[in-house]
């Protein structure tokens, strides 16, 4: 028999809408997103290396080092293929500070220097200059001088020619972005004195005289970096009586008040000796006017630049802040990501058992027998509508009518269903016009009250239809969802997808239904009121989880949505990842759809209201926020791991996932399923987890780019369930894909 579509007389005229095909836009935008998170995570932990703020440098072979190098002072001058040393005038001290400028102690030092009327050389770390260019710039206008001290602080010595010219070059452009001014003086990190130049160091001064830099060592260390004590500081930098030194001191790396302290005791007391405080280029020059015979350039200290270049400069800058935002977003992003998943593991903690509790201490009230129409929308549903249809009909439920609404298959599928010959099982076929056209169709020729809605690829048990109607024995319940169960458990797939239904559907079922918010009643299998039906316009096409849609339409009528965990479906999941990805992002596009459909019950009073004040939330919440929100700790954790301490991001890693097993427990005792596929929950986190990631992403950008998608039917497989080979329940046995003497071919579950 064929018919045309019946709206029931109480739905509105709906607007056809107009699918397209989804571009390939959001696969851009995702691919463009994730190469931007992965940059910015490697320019922070470029930026973030960390370093010792000093330490002894052994010092290797010196067979290279010309003798007059390493007997020499403190400025190494290898430009123009020379070599020559140069140390401070007489009574010259030359401070210079490492690894700042820092936003704390880098202000202190200034402000002592410009107490004493002292100069002093700055030697700077890139990505502190990126951070904190006004600090380098207060520093140029006093009249100091700046050095390059690279841009990550790494051993210079050890790293290939190429990345130390990278390193110099990054700073130096911060510093001209930050300052308008250039350097041509340079210090390694590490680095000591003349004495201790070996080969390596050697062949680095070398390189960077090549590239137009003289190369500063020290003469005295102070060792403000150990903290030693003022007076051991003091001690420290104290040159031999009457000689010039270049001292080396930090403004930066940890905690510099003895520096501070020492500094302002010590600057007087050698003025009172007759000593100057010079910058070391302006010691350099000196000492070439006096020692020089060949008219040597003079050391260009703070050369200017031109506006252009500083422009041009500013990339570094710009990428090192941009990635500082990012980190301090992430942080920020991870606290909330944390509290979301307390909040959610304690009220699934403390609501679920709650609920589970009172079902044990009684049930709905006098049992529900009137007759139950069970509507099977199927398209091309050749592999699963046999065993699908015969588990619905031979249900122990009195009074069962099967109408089985054929959307214009190809396969034969109503052919299948009618040679089955069951007398309470009905065909109705129709040219193809979606799911909801279907179930319509279906609710149009439905004899009974109560209406079932089971997808063409789902086994019932055979008391499923009796338990999940038992709710309506409370008036006030409108619609019933029931319990999913993954039929094809096996691999790692089919476990995670277990797991999966287990915790992320069924438990937060118990959450939604406590809090009375329950936002989808499954397409696989659920019952609704007919009244209700009507009252709601019927299932509507408006999006792709018209299961989400209609549920919040009940829910809005002032209706309670209920979890029945007794009536029990067998479903085939997704066995390849190619389908699991269609069917998630039909999924989680189609409730993002339906959210933003009813968005306006915020605003309505009555139970829309409450729904749309509380069931929207908290959807928005724990269904897209903190899925969305959950790669920041895979990030962190891979950035911590790499970066941070490996010691500490584990063992926050494993508190984490401890919390999720702890969830998983609960859920698992609840359904009372076996907890062995709960040994594929850690690798769970390192794959499959991921993969739900890029879904929603990818779903989400979907739906802000305005694109909209179609529905594309998943390949059914017909693979028999696996889960609970040997399993009775309620007289039913679930046994190698046997249920009720039935081989039972399951499909994927239809619902969100």
């Amino acid at each position: 028999m064929t018919v045309t579509m019946r709206r029931p007389a109480s739905s509105p005229p709906r607007r056809r809408r107009r699918v397209r095909l989804a571009p390939r836009t959001s696969w851009v935008v995702s691919g463009a997103l994730v190469t931007v998170l992965v940059s910015l995570l490697l320019v922070e932990a470029y930026a973030n290396s960390e370093f010792t703020p000093d330490h002894v440098r052994e010092t290797g072979d010196q067979g290279t080092v010309p003798a007059e190098i390493i007997s020499g002072g403190p400025v190494i001058d290898t430009t123009g293929g020379q070599a020559r040393s140069y140390r401070m005038p007489p009574r010259t001290i030359a401070l210079t500070f490492d690894d700042g400028p820092d936003p704390v102690w880098t202000p202190r030092i200034l402000d002592v220097l410009r107490q004493h009327g002292a100069k002093a050389t700055f030697f700077v770390v890139g990505s502190q200059v990126a951070r904190h260019p006004d600090l380098v710039a207060r520093i140029t206008a006093e009249g100091h001088e700046l050095g390059v001290h690279t841009f990550s602080h790494p051993d210079a010595t050890v790293l290939p020619g190429w990345q130390r010219r990278l390193e110099y070059t990054q700073t130096q452009m911060a510093i001209m972005n930050a300052a308008g001014v250039r350097t041509n003086l340079l210090r390694f990190p590490y680095s000591s004195r003349a004495d201790a130049v070996d080969d390596e160091t050697w062949a680095a001064i070398r390189q960077a005289g090549r590239l137009g830099y003289l190369t500063a060592v020290n003469d005295t260390d102070s060792q403000d970096w150990a903290r030693p004590g003022v007076d051991a500081i003091m001690r420290n930098m104290t040159p031999p009586d009457g000689q010039g030194a270049v001292v080396l001191m930090h403004d930066a790396g940890g905690d510099r008040a003895q520096t501070v302290a020492a500094l302002d005791r010590f600057i007087p007391a050698m003025l009172g000796r007759g000593y100057d405080f010079v910058t070391v280029g302006h010691g350099v020059n000196a000492t070439r006017d006096e020692t020089d015979e060949d008219g040597a350039a003079a050391v260009p200290a703070n050369r200017p630049v031109s506006e252009a270049t500083r422009w041009r400069s500013g990339s570094v800058v710009t990428a090192v802040q941009v990635a500082d935002l990012f980190i301090a977003t992430l942080r920020v992003l991870f606290v909330v990501v944390g509290l979301l998943m307390l909040a959610r593991t304690l009220l699934l903690l403390v609501l679920a058992p709650r609920l589970a509790w009172r079902r044990r201490r009684g049930y709905w009230g006098p049992p529900v027998t009137e007759p139950v129409s069970i509507i099977v929308p199927a398209y091309n549903e050749q592999a699963g509508i046999v065993a699908s249809v015969r588990s619905l009909a031979h249900g122990d439920h009195r009074g069962i009518e099967v109408v089985v609404v054929d959307d214009g298959s190809t396969d034969g599928t109503a052919d299948l269903v009618e040679a089955l010959g069951l007398r309470n099982v009905r065909v109705i076929r129709k040219p193809n016009g979606g799911k909801p056209s279907a179930l319509n169709t279906g609710i149009a020729h439905a004899s009974h009250e109560i209406i079932v809605m089971v997808d063409g690829d789902t086994v019932f048990e055979r008391d499923s239809v009796r338990r999940l109607v038992q709710p309506f024995a409370d008036p006030s319940v409108g619609a019933v969802a029931g319990n999913v169960k993954v039929a094809n458990r096996r691999g790692p797939l089919g476990w995670w997808q277990h797991i999966e239904y287990v915790i992320g559907f069924n438990l937060d079922r118990r959450l939604y239904e406590t809090l009375g918010c329950m936002p989808t009643v499954p397409g696989a299998i659920g019952a609704f009121r007919r009244r209700v039906l009507f009252t709601a316009g019927g299932m509507s096409d408006d999006t792709l989880a018209e299961d989400t849609d209609i549920t919040m339409a009940v829910l809005r009528a002032g209706w309670r949505v209920v979890y029945e965990k007794r009536a029990r479906a067998w479903t085939e999941a997704p066995a390849s990842l190619t389908q699991l990805w269609r069917q998630r992002y039909r999924w989680s596009y189609g409730t993002m759809q339906a959210m933003w459909k009813h968005r306006r019950a915020a605003l309505d009073n009555g139970p829309s209201g409450r729904f749309g004040r509380l069931g929207l939330p908290m959807l928005a919440l724990f269904g897209v926020a903190l899925p969305l929100l959950g790669p920041v700790l895979d990030v962190m954790a891979l950035y911590g791991l790499f970066f941070l301490g490996a010691t500490e991001t584990a063992v926050a890693w494993l508190l984490m996932l401890a919390v999720q097993a702890v969830t998983a427990l609960v859920a698992f005792r609840l359904d009372r399923e076996r907890l062995l596929p709960l040994l594929a929950l850690p690798l769970q986190q390192f794959a499959y987890r991921q993969l739900m990631y890029l879904v929603l992403l990818r779903s989400m950008i979907t739906a802000l780019t305005g694109a909209r998608l179609r529905w594309r039917k998943l390949k059914r497989a017909g693979d028999p369930p696996t889960g609970h080979s040997g399993h009775v329940v309620g007289g039913t046995v679930v046994n190698a894909g046997v249920v009720g003497g039935t081989v039972v071919n399951a499909g994927v579950v239809d619902g969100a």
